[in-house]
């Protein structure tokens, strides 16, 4: 009996994932050069408006630019808030308004460095285990963010997949509470390698109904069970530290 006990110990010991949370996003951002990103500028194209983030150590200015119906629009968040321009000139919003285009800015350019944002101190990461994905093996991340600091959707939950051998961000899936709600899930499609920093390109996928186990949502694409929304993908990639 005490022979098959040390069994099963060694067993459950060989099982544990080597590394912590902390230390695989660690890994991640290091591998993939995104560590480059806290002093460097990046521009890219994004579903017909460009975009443009500066960072030097923890300042930031990101951008983001287009026409409609003629009209240039210029979007910039800062440290120090938030403005937009109409052909140029400063344009007076509302707080409601200063909210909503301050969040689309950012949204698109967290989702564009990811994991790299996962070091901000609102964000509490924790390893679910390691799971295989289409016979490739992954540290499973959970990720939720602390309500200070956390902005306004810091209710959202959010998966990361990291490769076991590269530490690549490979899937990530989110579960957001605004709008009505719902659950999104994306792979890689593409990769784009620029001054060392990797970017990716997306396919975005949703379960068939929201009424599912998010913690699970792996197993339904493995299943084939998840119906594809869109395509993230960037163009245009310039990247200079």
């Amino acid at each position: 009996m005490k022979y098959y006990l040390l069994i099963a110990v060694v067993f459950l010991y060989s099982c544990k994932p080597k590394y912590d949370a902390q230390v695989i996003v660690d890994k991640s951002i290091e591998n993939t050069g995104l560590y480059k990103v806290r002093n460097a500028k990046i521009s890219f194209n994004f579903r017909n408006k460009k975009y443009t983030a500066n960072r030097n150590n923890g300042v930031f200015t990101l951008t983001r630019s287009f026409y409609k119906d003629s009209i240039f629009l210029e979007d910039e968040l800062t440290n120090s808030g938030f403005q937009r321009k109409t052909n140029g000139t400063v344009i007076s919003l509302s707080d409601k308004e200063i909210n909503q285009l301050s969040n689309a800015v950012n949204s698109v350019h967290y989702f564009s460095i990811l994991p790299y944002g996962l070091n901000d101190p609102a964000v509490k990461k924790e390893l679910l285990g390691t799971v295989v994905i289409k016979g490739k093996s992954y540290y499973k991340i959970k990720v939720t963010f602390a309500k200070e600091g956390g902005g306004d959707d810091h209710d959202d939950v959010f998966l990361y997949w990291f490769a076991e051998d590269t530490f690549k961000l490979e899937y990530l899936a989110y579960q957001y509470h605004t709008n009505g709600g719902g659950i999104r899930f994306r792979d890689v499609k593409k990769e784009h390698i620029n001054n060392g920093i990797r970017l990716v390109d997306y396919n975005n996928y949703k379960p068939k109904n929201n009424d599912v186990d998010f913690l699970s949502i792996d197993r339904l694409y493995e299943d084939e069970k998840l119906v594809k929304l869109s395509e993230i993908i960037l163009t245009d990639i310039k990247i200079v530290e």
